[in-house]
């Protein structure tokens, strides 16, 4: 995920069809690198770590696809959705430190199946900011903060605590949210849903399903069903796809996506 957002992508392109199909076993890698060795490692699950992610490449390889959004392409998204909210892979790192790299492990899937394998065009996948990206993120969570604070208070689900936290802290928040948050995230939703949405439905659209999936995905966070999440989730789904859609660039996005959690996390939660 991070190597594929500062270029690696473009010489794994050339690559014929089944040295990709096969490359993509690679992303088993992390699962041999943290548990071979250890009382975690089973051979079961190390042919199924290797074996998913080189099933949906091929799913989505042979044979080739036109840049419009496919069933195939659907039936990926949803396959790695699945896999993400039934822990299909939790097994693999099952150490309780762990318990994020299911979800990494399936961001750089879909970062290899569609930015290698399918070459998709108009993502805007690179981790090399720019300014204007910056600003266009920026500008973006200014225009969601008025709305968030409105509707999260009048909701309940948001309260301000005063209060001045370190640097460190700070630091720590920004970083944790921009690596394990808002990267993967945004490169599912925007980079990759919503592009290939935009491909059938046109912009307007494809933005607002985005925006609504991205907001049903918080469905669980705290509660059967956390509505009030699920709310402002959506509307701040609709500020990240606006981000990304601006310049093109998935990081707008992702720093719009890391100023809302970073501000939640620090004085609203």
């Amino acid at each position: 995920m991070w190597f594929l957002g500062f270029g690696a992508s473009e010489p794994l392109k050339a690559l014929n069809s089944w040295a990709k199909v096969l490359g993509a076993g690679v992303l088993a890698l992390p699962y041999f690198v943290f548990a071979a060795g250890t009382p975690y490692f089973e051979w079961r699950v190390a042919l199924i770590v290797i074996a998913f992610p080189v099933l949906l490449a091929a799913f989505l390889e042979l044979p080739t696809l036109p840049q419009q959004m496919t069933w195939r392409d659907v039936a990926v998204l949803a396959i790695v959705a699945a896999a993400y909210f039934l822990r299909w892979l939790q097994g693999a790192w099952a150490h309780p430190a762990l318990t994020l790299f299911p979800k990494l492990f399936l961001a750089d899937i879909v970062a290899y199946c569609f930015l290698v394998v399918r070459k998709l065009e108009g993502a805007g996948y690179s981790l090399a900011s720019s300014r204007s990206a910056l600003i266009v993120g920026i500008r973006e969570w200014a225009f969601y903060l008025p709305l968030a604070l409105v509707i999260g208070e009048i909701t309940g689900f948001i309260h301000f605590h005063a209060a001045l936290p370190s640097l460190a802290r700070t630091a720590a928040a920004v970083f944790v949210t921009f690596l394990l948050i808002a990267i993967p995230e945004e490169l599912f939703f925007r980079a990759v849903l919503q592009n290939l949405l935009e491909t059938r439905l046109g912009k307007n659209l494809a933005l607002i399903i985005a925006s609504l999936l991205f907001g049903l995905s918080h469905f669980n966070h705290g509660a059967a069903f956390n509505w009030r999440y699920v709310l402002l989730a959506s509307i701040a789904g609709g500020f990240y796809g606006r981000a990304w859609r601006q310049k093109r660039q998935v990081f707008a996005a992702i720093s719009t996506h890391t100023l809302v959690d970073v501000a939640w996390s620090l004085w609203f939660r």
